[in-house]
């Protein structure tokens, strides 16, 4: 009996961790502010059209204003969804006062047809039901509602809010509106998109979201990076024991700043490696060039300029490459990780394939490199010897 009871009130009780006090606080003072403004500004417009007497903030933008400021990852809440929520189920409401049925009726039909029409039209917004109901209410009460109505105040007053939302959430750090994957045949990104950091497509995900009926809740792209920090975080846990300086290649080919391009094209060439760092002389790291980086560069060379064809073949070959250094095409936003590190950090970094290898370092010098090939190899044996112990009888 004990038992069911704690059961029952589990089932009852909160149902998600407590949000970070500054998230509450950031996401309080952003509706706030914004539906003030939103007031201000309608205030304002409708003084300049002498039409005071219209509405001007209607009671279920406090919900919408929650959505847009307190979950802004939701896909309840981005702007094509609040804005064509909202308004398509203002005018579902109208169209159903238009058959003159008692109010308790056209309360239900009101409020259902909105709810049909927002998923009809992906754009479902759940502050569109109080919306219609709101409407519909209005009505009774003896308020003239007619499709002007559904232009302002709802559509005016939602569309104001979105662009409130959208300013205040990049300039408070949050992605507003949610990250989009990256279209089909459209080059990826630094940040790379959930097909590259998991081998499933955008669409993969909207199944998988689909399939639990969660596709409300999160979108697939934010949906792939929590998938894909769980990946590390399990790999982190399982390979815990192994560190980045048990695995990392010690004897590290490096250059100076100002080394030559011919000179770095003939290290690549020489040593069939994908990555070369670029050190200062106390072996304090400060780039790293890639092969892309010298491919891009000496693609670009032969053709910059003018001069003709005769200009750009001789730009083409050694002195050319050769008035180009080291600096001038190394990256310098390295990601980096230190010999204790446990190798699971190494496989979100170097997994996705924007990442080539993971500089070493201890006490700021470089003391050595981790390759993609140095993890997979790693991955690879401790496979293998898992299978092997776990067919020993």
């Amino acid at each position: 009996m004990t038992n069911n009871l704690r059961r029952m009130l589990r089932m009852i009780g909160p149902a998600m961790p407590r949000p970070r006090a500054s998230e509450a606080l950031r996401a309080a003072c952003g509706a706030g502010l914004a539906l003030t403004l939103c007031g201000g500004l309608l205030v304002i417009l409708h003084g300049w059209r002498g039409d005071m007497a219209s509405f001007l903030l209607i009671a279920p933008l406090g919900a919408t204003a929650f959505l847009l400021f307190a979950v802004p990852n939701s896909p309840l809440a981005q702007p094509f969804s609040a804005v064509v929520g909202n308004t398509g189920s203002a005018l579902v409401a109208i169209a159903v006062l238009q058959l003159g049925l008692p109010a308790e009726i056209s309360v239900g039909l009101a409020v259902g047809g909105a709810i049909i029409a927002m998923a009809a039209m992906r754009a479902m917004h759940p502050p569109g039901g109080a919306v219609a109901l709101a409407t519909v209410l209005l009505a009774q009460e003896g308020t003239p509602v007619g499709l002007a109505f559904a232009i302002s105040p709802v559509l005016l007053d939602t569309a104001l809010l979105v662009l409130l939302a959208i300013a205040y959430n990049r300039l408070t750090g949050r992605h507003y509106p949610f990250r989009q994957p990256d279209a089909p045949g459209v080059h990826a990104t630094a940040d790379a998109g959930p097909e590259r950091r998991l081998g499933l497509s955008a669409s993969a995900l909207e199944q998988v979201l689909a399939q639990f009926n969660l596709g409300a809740n999160i979108g697939a792209e934010d949906f792939g990076r929590i998938l894909a920090v769980a990946e590390a975080e399990a790999a982190r846990r399982h390979f815990a024991s192994l560190t980045c300086g048990e695995i990392m290649s010690h004897d590290v080919v490096s250059v100076g700043p100002e080394t030559g391009l011919a000179t770095i094209a003939r290290l690549f060439r020489q040593h069939h490696f994908k990555t070369l760092p670029v050190v200062a002389t106390d072996k304090r790291l400060l780039g790293i060039i890639s092969q892309n980086d010298l491919i891009q560069r000496a693609q670009g060379l032969p053709f910059s300029g003018a001069g003709g064809f005769s200009q750009a073949l001789r730009r083409l070959f050694a002195p050319a490459l050769g008035q180009q250094t080291a600096r001038d095409i190394m990256t310098q936003r390295l990601q980096t990780v230190s010999p204790a590190d446990g190798i699971g950090v190494l496989v979100q970094m170097l997994a996705d394939g924007g990442v080539q290898a993971a500089p070493v370092i201890a006490q700021e010098r470089l003391v050595g490199i981790v390759t993609r090939s140095d993890l997979l190899a790693v991955l690879a044996r401790q496979t293998v010897l898992a299978g092997a112990g776990a067919a020993t009888p």
